[in-house]
């Protein structure tokens, strides 16, 4: 069995030993950083197969670590769990809009904290395709699953890899009313909460800006992507 790789990156001590200790239990090759700064250098340079973010630290916080990540062409795909002590909506909705995965509440459960980690992993990594394209185009939206780019009407949107999948799943069966659950499975396999699920749709929406209502929500259901 291939170690994977962990870095965490958390301001508090304390905490980050936990951390550190409870993933190398694990088996996980951990690595650490106690600021935003530092945690962004080693994931550069070491390009783990997950990241554990703090969301509030000074200096350079976990929002500005991960809008980086996410802008850096050779850490496409890469897995980010944000460590929040913040349950607020808004700051989930930021956390996941500007590109985590998921989160967790801290204190974090160790056992709460491994099961989200490993489904993480379990989600393929994001990699440039080899074999023959694939483009599916529904009206003015276009999904280019060998450049993984999302366009609308030419334009090309930032979407993060968990964003991306859901999307893809959607368009794949339009006008199918997906529960969050099926969802999930077609983004990978994220152990999630419901509402981490609606704040990633959530977030979709807002990118696709005037055609959102693309997207719609199916009451008692869930999602589904019309043809509109």
């Amino acid at each position: 069995m291939v170690t994977q790789n962990i870095v965490v990156v958390e301001d508090d001590p304390d905490l980050l030993e936990v951390l550190r200790e409870t993933l190398a239990r694990e088996g996980y090759l951990v690595h650490t950083a106690d600021n935003g700064l530092d945690g962004l250098r080693l994931i550069k340079k070491l390009s783990p197969d997950l990241v554990c973010l703090d969301l509030m630290m000074p200096g350079m916080d976990g929002i500005e670590v991960c809008r980086e990540l996410r802008a850096d062409k050779n850490l496409q795909g890469l897995r980010i769990m944000m460590l929040t002590a913040k349950g607020d909506e808004s700051d989930v909705v930021l956390g996941l809009g500007i590109g985590a995965d998921d989160y967790v509440i801290k204190p974090a459960r160790p056992k709460e904290l491994i099961a989200r980690i490993r489904a993480l992993l379990r989600r393929p990594r994001i990699e440039a395709a080899t074999e023959e394209e694939a483009l599916i185009k529904i009206g003015p939206l276009e999904i280019d699953d060998v450049r993984f780019q999302v366009r609308l009407s030419g334009a090309i949107l930032s979407f993060t890899p968990t964003e991306y999948q859901l999307l893809k799943a959607l368009a794949l069966k339009p006008e199918r009313a997906f529960t969050r659950t099926e969802l999930l499975k077609q983004a990978g396999g994220a152990f999630v909460e419901e509402r981490t699920v609606d704040a990633h749709i959530k977030s979709v929406r807002k990118k696709l800006g005037d055609h959102a209502e693309m997207i719609q929500t199916v009451r008692g259901r869930g999602y589904t992507l019309k043809l509109l």
